[in-house]
């Protein structure tokens, strides 16, 4: 099987554009699956150290593709990233996390992946690159089902993007499983609760994965919160009504509505997390 370690994202875009390539960093994903992609020559761009870097400005955080779950948790960064981080501690093994990426965890675009949520609740963008120029696209809009994204066959992932706003807000996130360590989730949330100087809630940010074809946020539970007072009281906003863009399937791991029961309770203890990490 061809396979290609381009030494310049010039060059791995050139090769990009060439013909039909399966695209691996840290290929954790790739092998074990044994996807069709994997019959396909390989692109592999571990090489590229350019794009294993997180860079901020006064608009913007931006996130590597190449940025592995190991090196983000190490990287010091304000406290909305915290839900991000704690996902990071989820994606399999120690060893897993020292080479899985960032972008992998997006492109693969699995329904229970466990950085789509944080992002989602930091407004993520995705930046794609091609010889033909560069576009961003929101990560809510890049996802758009199980194992398929808006990239193209000549593009790649050249950043995730974080706009810098309420950076003093800590997120949270939780996931359900089977069991502790090394699982595919049953269900997960996370969350960023903003709180006023009046304590009340004065923004809040939830999504919620594996309960969905796509991660997704709450419009109609987030837009509830905003005046609440942030106590333990807050828990009682999550009902079925606010819920409804959940559409969770029966599978091994769970039925539709344990997931839904499951989902529901999740946020519940998220939320009150939240407050009281800023009371």
């Amino acid at each position: 099987m061809p396979y290609v370690l381009p030494s310049s994202l010039t060059e791995a875009l050139e090769l990009r554009a060439s013909g039909e390539w399966c695209v691996i960093a840290g290929g954790t994903d790739v092998y074990p699956a044994r996807v069709e992609g994997a019959r396909r020559p390989l692109l592999d761009l571990s090489a590229l150290s350019s794009l294993a870097t997180v860079e901020g400005n006064e608009q913007q955080w931006r996130i590597g593709p190449l940025v592995t779950w190991t090196q983000l948790r190490h990287t010091q960064l304000p406290a909305c990233f915290d839900a991000l981080k704690q996902a990071g501690r989820e994606v399999g093994a120690g060893q897993i996390q020292n080479v899985a990426t960032i972008a992998g965890n997006l492109c693969n675009a699995s329904p229970a992946a466990d950085g789509v949520p944080p992002l989602l609740v930091l407004d993520a963008e995705v930046e794609l690159s091609s010889v033909e120029g560069r576009r961003v696209a929101a990560l809510s809009d890049f996802i758009l089902g199980n194992r398929r994204t808006l990239l193209k066959d000549n593009e790649l992932v050249t950043a995730v993007i974080v706009p810098r706003r309420e950076e003093h807000a800590p997120s949270r996130f939780y996931k359900l499983g089977s069991r502790r360590y090394l699982v595919i989730s049953i269900a997960m949330v996370a969350a960023q609760i903003v709180i006023d100087e009046t304590g009340c809630v004065s923004s809040a940010r939830i999504a919620v994965g594996s309960c969905s074809e796509v991660a997704t946020r709450l419009p109609e539970l987030e837009s509830s919160l905003v005046g609440v007072v942030a106590d333990e009281r807050i828990a009682t906003y999550v009902t079925s009504d606010r819920l409804q863009r959940l559409a969770p399937i029966d599978d091994v791991r769970a039925s539709r509505a344990y997931r839904l029961e499951a989902a529901a309770e999740i946020i519940r203890r998220v939320l009150i997390d939240s407050v009281a990490s800023v009371s």
